[in-house]
């Protein structure tokens, strides 16, 4: 979805950058590229990435999922690790999550400022799924 759908204002202003958002069927969330994971949140909901060529990425997952401290979130990565394209970086138990009355849309934000272009606007993305957008 666009990002300007989220109901986070901090994301839909595009105040952290721009991005998209995907509301999470399934739990397993993964690297969108090759990475160095510059930040794994201890409390599992949030992830930052830095390609080779200096491109950011910024991965919450759900919202006001901090407020959960860690629960529903089984992390597979650590700050510092090197990842690869559709790595696991975190799984992610849905009925937990929406037990405790959280959304599980997730936005994915480029802070870098990266320009990119969806290539895919709605619809299911399959875990692996190529060309969902494009870097300028």
């Amino acid at each position: 979805m666009d990002i300007t759908a989220v109901a986070d204002p901090a994301f839909s202003s595009k105040m952290m950058g721009d991005g998209f958002a995907i509301d999470l069927a399934e739990g397993e969330v993964v690297a969108p590229f090759d990475a160095e994971v510059t930040a794994a949140f201890p409390t599992g909901h949030a992830y930052g990435l830095r390609r080779k060529d200096g491109v950011e990425c910024l991965i919450h997952i759900g919202m006001d999922t901090v407020e959960l401290n860690g629960e529903g979130f089984d992390v597979k990565v650590e700050q510092g690790a090197k990842v690869k394209q559709g790595q696991t970086l975190v799984v992610v138990d849905l009925e937990a999550v929406r037990a405790k009355g959280k959304s599980l849309v997730t936005p994915v934000i480029f802070p870098s400022g990266a320009a990119f272009t969806m290539n895919k606007k709605e619809g299911t993305v399959a875990k692996g799924e190529e060309n969902i957008l494009k870097f300028s």
